[in-house]
């Protein structure tokens, strides 16, 4: 699984510290490298984008297993009883009229092997801003699919409180062809995260301010079995790049004739090739 608070690292998963000793997660860099052409994320770098902390205790959270060969997937949890099927086919859960804090909720879907999962269906369906659900139409109710890069996002509101539980937004998630996921997002430093039978911190969001309104971030591993990615091409001009290898920052290699600089620690892998990688190489 890879739940995510307020976050230890890029969506809560290590800490500064770790990522030093360590390098980046291997979800790391595969998401830094799905967002080709943007910075390169704060974790790469190993400074946290947030501090990962219990609600109230402000004491730090074991960190989730990141996405890795072998990892363990999202933790299930019930359907509970305001579950729809046929929602609508949308993104967003309002419009400009719709009374609540805005709230985005965005991240990607990964398997087992940490690849990225197309066209995967994410159903969300949460409570409005008095805590109330819509049992005979669909507000507040949605279905999407994940981008080619495993990506989602989601536009609503922060759902409201209601009697014995704490803040949440359900969700059920399925890869192509695959059983389905329903589980549940929590939110950091809700006073009912501590009374709520059901809360279960490996499900809390990395939540931050962002006006008018919040962001989060949640990235879901299925249990999916992947292969090992795209093996490495054999591209003509001379390459000294190969799988296996360490590269620390600094280091020079050639592939396909273009020479590249390492612009961070790792381990080299199939399909981070330095020019699908941009994020761990820079020509050079």
């Amino acid at each position: 699984m890879d739940g995510t608070s307020e976050g230890t690292g890029e969506y809560g998963e290590h800490t500064a510290e770790q990522n030093a000793a360590t390098g980046p997660s291997r979800k790391t860099v595969l998401k830094a490298a799905l967002a080709a052409g943007a910075a390169v994320p704060m974790a790469l770098i190993g400074v946290p984008a947030l501090a990962r902390t219990s609600a109230n205790s402000g004491t730090e959270l074991e960190p989730t297993p990141f996405c890795d060969d072998g990892d363990d997937p999202t933790p299930p949890q019930m359907e509970g009883p305001y579950f729809k099927p046929n929602s609508p086919k949308r993104t967003s859960l309002v419009d400009a009229s719709t009374p609540g804090t805005r709230l985005t909720v965005s991240g990607y879907v990964f398997g087992r092997s940490c690849q990225p999962i197309a066209n995967a269906l994410l159903d969300f369906w949460q409570a409005d801003v008095n805590g109330a659900y819509d049992n005979t139409g669909f507000r507040f109710r949605g279905h999407q699919f994940t981008n080619a890069q495993g990506g989602f996002s989601l536009s609503t509101i922060v759902p409201g409180l209601y009697p014995g539980r704490t803040r949440h937004i359900h969700v059920k998630v399925q890869a192509p062809g695959q059983p389905i996921l329903t589980t549940q997002l929590y939110f950091p430093g809700e006073p009912r995260n501590n009374t709520d039978s059901l809360f279960d911190p490996r499900l809390l969001m990395n939540v931050r301010q962002s006006n008018p309104g919040k962001e989060a971030a949640f990235d879901f591993v299925l249990n999916v079995r992947q292969g090992p990615g795209p093996g490495p091409s054999n591209p003509p001009g001379g390459t000294t790049w190969t799988v296996g290898t360490s590269y620390t920052a600094g280091a020079r290699v050639t592939y396909g004739g273009t020479g590249y600089v390492c612009l961070q620690s790792h381990t080299a892998q199939p399909g981070w090739e330095p020019p699908a990688t941009p994020s761990l190489w820079r020509v050079g």
